[in-house]
């Protein structure tokens, strides 16, 4: 769980951790030089570790910072102001299990900043290839467990690191697995950095054109045009 300047947010989410019913966890928080009171909301337990970053390294090498620290065969990933269903590791965890797959994603709920729930819920495909990811990012980050030994360092930059992660990995794998339950809700804001719509194009152009992927300019700004499509209609959906 990456964290900076999440006092607000990141007790929730610690919370649906905490109430997992499986219970073989361990949490790791990398606080990233928050400047508010992020490091007092989070409990003293024995399977939470705390890392504070001596200097603002963004949310990419916060999380790559996280998976040096982790200790498990299975990596699932949090953010600070989303959270989990009660159930969500275990019915994960089985769902891994018994279908050999090595990565997978859950479908997603959506809340707004003031914990309002949206009806709007995006699915998850059973497998999910590698040309239908490249329409759009249908793995929220939050939802995502995959096997350590499979997983790829963030890489850094303005660009959806999560998603260039994901295509590179699907890629090679083959397919990501879904498992088509809501067991992530997902906390829209207003001030992430993937709600400027201008930025956030940017970021998926970068993430293609990152070496990870590694498509042409050409390439790279006609599957970002197919993206942002996708992604407005989305948008529209979950505020509908």
């Amino acid at each position: 769980m990456p964290a900076y300047n999440a006092e607000k947010t990141i007790k929730s989410s610690i919370d649906s951790v905490l109430a997992q019913t499986f219970t073989n966890w361990e949490l790791i928080i990398i606080d990233d030089a928050s400047k508010d009171g992020t490091l007092a909301m989070i409990p003293k337990h024995p399977q939470i570790i705390a890392v504070t970053n001596k200097a603002n390294l963004g949310v990419a090498q916060s999380r790559n910072n996280g998976i040096n620290h982790a200790k498990g065969k299975w990596l699932a990933f949090l953010d600070s102001d989303d959270l989990w269903q009660v159930d969500k590791l275990e019915k994960q965890l089985a769902f891994m299990e018994g279908s050999g797959g090595l990565i997978s994603y859950t479908a997603t709920a959506y809340m707004n900043e003031s914990n309002e729930m949206y009806a709007y819920m995006q699915r998850a495909k059973p497998k999910l290839s590698y040309k239908e990811l490249l329409k759009g990012n249908l793995m929220s980050c939050s939802s995502v467990m995959v096997r350590h030994d499979v997983m790829m360092p963030f890489p850094q930059g303005h660009l959806h690191e999560d998603y260039a992660v994901w295509l590179a990995i699907v890629k090679k794998l083959g397919y990501a697995c879904g498992l088509d339950e809501p067991l992530l809700t997902y906390r829209m804001s207003e001030g992430s950095k993937s709600s400027n719509r201008i930025s956030s194009g940017l970021m998926t152009y970068n993430a293609y054109r990152n070496c990870l992927v590694g498509y042409g300019r050409v390439t790279s700004a006609l599957l970002t045009v197919r993206y942002a499509f996708h992604s407005i209609a989305k948008r529209k959906k979950i505020k509908q």
